[in-house]
């Protein structure tokens, strides 16, 4: 059973939604406002959240980029916006997943199963990698360089993950879309390049001045340790 935080201002649906979810045995709260909803994920943790970018005193959007200063909880995105530059928007600001209304409440647990298992023990190819001073553990769900922890998303994680299970070599963009996203958006390639900047600044190097991830130009990114 997850503990999910259900984001809604359209009393309606957001008391199907919670209805069903909870009929397939998930514990649900839910918050008609973004700043209720803000609240109620610092103070109650859930597992993951589940938004909706047109609420009535701030847009979801710039709720979901609250959310991410200051917590690393799951994200789905569930709106009537169908616009694939809002899609790619709200993915580089840190979702986990987007779909679009009108959906069952089958649907939406599907992906929230999904995204959950994305995020749970044993998603990634090896428990622990480690790659020069980099140190990922797939279990604890951490990351370390040279011995200093890294504040990493469920997204980054994933996506540093699957690249230092693949040290050395290539890895394509549509490869990542397909296996970190899971969801191959088409022409959503900037998805990756604003992850991947967000990971180089973590890890404190430049796409100019590259220590673990190289740009292969026209093939995609190679992790490999520092020379």
């Amino acid at each position: 059973m997850a503990h999910l935080l259900l984001i809604e201002d359209d009393v309606a649906i957001r008391t199907t939604l919670v209805r069903s979810l909870r009929e397939r045995g998930h514990a649900v709260a839910a918050s008609h406002t973004a700043m209720d909803g803000l609240q109620t994920a610092l103070t109650e943790r859930p597992d993951l959240v589940v938004l909706d970018l047109g609420l009535p005193d701030l847009d979801g959007a710039e709720l979901l980029r609250m959310l991410r200063a200051v917590s690393a909880v799951p994200v789905i995105v569930a709106t009537a916006r169908d616009d694939e530059d809002e899609i790619v928007r709200v993915l580089d600001a840190g979702a986990d997943d987007y779909v679009v209304k009108p959906f069952t409440a089958a649907q939406l647990d599907a992906r929230v199963r999904a995204v959950l298992r994305r995020g749970g023990p044993g998603r990634a190819e090896a428990p622990v990698v480690v790659v020069g001073g980099l140190r990922l553990d797939a279990g604890a769900r951490t990351a370390s360089l040279d011995g200093a922890p890294l504040e990493l998303t469920p997204r980054e994680f994933d996506l540093l993950h699957h690249l230092a299970n693949r040290a050395g070599q290539v890895v394509t963009k549509r490869e990542l879309l397909t296996e970190v996203w899971q969801v191959p958006y088409g022409g959503a390639d900037k998805t990756v390049d604003v992850h991947l900047s967000w990971l180089r600044r973590k890890l404190g190097e430049t796409a100019q001045r590259p220590r673990y991830l190289h740009t292969v130009r026209g093939v995609g990114i190679r992790l490999s340790e520092p020379a």
